[in-house]
């Protein structure tokens, strides 16, 4: 089973429940962080924005990394 990367790296043992998007480590329920991201579609042209946004799971590290202080999660 996979096994929290940000637990053990505090010698701490916890099950992953899920895999950073970004990353890609595990990680347990106490360090993942489920992100809404706003989905358009069509291709080339027109885009179309999605009825639902389409729901991702990330660490805190790359969520403050990639979508800084002005992405609200």
């Amino acid at each position: 089973m996979l096994k929290c990367f940000d637990c053990a790296e505090k010698n701490e043992v916890s099950e992953a429940v899920g895999v950073c998007i970004v990353c890609g480590k595990g990680l347990c329920m106490e360090h993942i962080k489920q992100v809404e991201f706003p989905m358009k579609g069509g291709y080339p042209l027109p885009h179309v924005t999605l009825k639902k946004d389409l729901p991702r799971m990330m660490c805190r590290e790359c969520i403050e990394s990639t979508l800084g202080e002005d992405f609200c999660v």
